[in-house]
C-alpha cells in the first residue's frame, strides 16, 4: 500500500486530528500541525484505528501525571510509512506497519530477555511526548503543544512514533480493519495464553469477559489445545460470538442462582479450572477468577 506524501519528506503536514483538550470533555476536530520525524523516528499516514478502554481511561483521568490536555488519543492502528528520520533501518516509506504503545528497544536486558516485554529504557515513561527526548510532535493552529498518549496518538490523520514503536508488517498482508486490532487487543490476549500463562494442550481454561481481549484469549487458548474453554459473561449473545473463537461452554452471572460464578465452574472442571482470565480490569471479577481456578498446594521448608 503505497503512500503519496514523499513530496513532505522533511516537512511540516497539516492534517485533521480528534483532540481532547480537557478531560472527560468531547474530542474536537481540528486542524493541526505534524512535524518531520527526528532521528530513530518514523512519520506515518494513520490507515485506521480502534478505540480501546484504556483510551476512555485516560481520558477521564485530570489529577494523574499522566493527564495533559489538550492530547491526542488513540493506540490501536495500522498505518503507512510516509516519513523516516535518521538511523531508521527496520522500515521504510510505504511499508505497513502497526505502532503499539510497548516499546522493544532490542538492546536493553528486558528487551532481549524471553521473559519480560517492560523495556527498561523506555518502559517508564509518561509518555506524554516522544520516548527520547519527551517533546511532542503536534501542534494547533494557535501554536499550542499538543500531547502525545502512549506514544501513538492514533485519533490523528498522521502520527510520528518511535521506531521502537513500531512493528512492520509489510509482509503480512491484512485487511487493515483487523490489523488495527494486533496493536493492543489481540496481542494482549493472545499473549496471555501463549506466552504468560504457556497453555498447556488437554487443559481447561475459563475467560472472564468476552470482548476483544477476551475472545483473543479464547483463539490463543484454542491454538494450545485446551479441551474446555469457558466464557463468562452478562450478555448471552457473546457465546454464539465466542464458538466461532474458540469457546466451547459459557457461563452468564446472571442465571446462576444462589452458585457463584466460582462454583459453577468447579463443577464443570472437576475442581477448577487449569487456568482463569480476566478481561474486563475489575477487582470483584479477579476474585472470583482466582477462586475458580483449581487449588495448588505449596509447601514450604522453613
Amino acid at each position: 500500500m503505497a503512500c503519496n506524501s514523499s513530496d513532505n519528506t522533511g516537512k511540516t503536514i497539516r492534517c485533521k486530528a480528534a483532540i481532547c483538550r480537557k478531560a472527560g470533555e468531547p474530542l474536537v476536530i481540528e486542524e493541526i500541525e505534524v512535524d518531520p520525524p527526528k532521528a530513530w523516528e518514523v512519520r506515518i499516514k494513520i490507515l485506521l484505528t480502534s478505540l480501546c478502554h484504556s483510551d476512555v481511561t485516560f481520558w477521564k483521568m485530570d489529577t494523574a501525571l499522566v493527564a495533559k490536555f489538550p492530547r491526542i488519543f488513540g493506540h490501536e492502528a495500522v498505518g503507512v510509512v510516509e516519513s523516516i528520520g535518521e538511523h531508521v533501518e527496520e522500515v521504510k516509506q510505504g511499508d505497513t506497519v502497526v505502532p503499539v504503545f510497548l516499546a522493544n528497544c532490542g538492546e536493553c536486558r528486558d528487551c532481549k530477555s524471553p521473559k519480560s516485554n517492560q523495556c527498561s529504557k523506555f518502559g517508564k515513561k509518561l509518555y506524554n511526548g516522544m520516548p527520547r527526548d519527551g517533546t511532542s510532535r503536534f501542534r494547533d493552529m494557535n501554536g499550542q503543544t499538543v500531547y502525545h498518549f502512549f506514544c501513538v496518538s492514533s485519533f490523528s490523520e498522521y502520527s510520528v512514533v518511535d521506531v521502537a514503536h513500531l512493528v512492520n508488517i509489510n509482509h503480512y498482508p491484512l485487511p487493515p480493519e483487523k490489523a488495527c486490532l494486533l496493536s493492543c487487543g489481540i496481542s494482549t490476549g493472545l499473549g496471555a495464553a501463549w506466552k504468560e500463562a504457556d497453555v498447556e494442550e488437554g487443559s481447561t481454561v475459563a475467560i472472564f469477559g468476552l470482548g476483544a481481549v477476551g475472545l483473543a484469549v479464547a483463539v490463543g487458548a484454542k491454538q494450545r489445545g485446551a479441551t474446555k474453554i469457558i466464557g463468562v459473561d452478562i450478555n448471552d449473545e457473546k457465546f454464539e460470538i465466542g464458538k466461532r473463537f474458540g469457546i466451547t461452554d459459557f457461563v452468564n452471572p446472571s442465571t446462576c442462582g444462589d452458585k457463584s460464578v466460582s462454583e459453577v465452574i468447579k463443577e464443570m472442571t472437576n475442581g477448577g479450572a487449569d487456568y482463569c482470565f480476566e478481561c474486563i480490569g475489575l477487582s470483584s471479577l479477579m476474585a472470583e477468577a482466582f477462586n475458580s481456578s483449581r487449588n495448588v498446594y505449596m509447601f514450604a521448608l522453613i
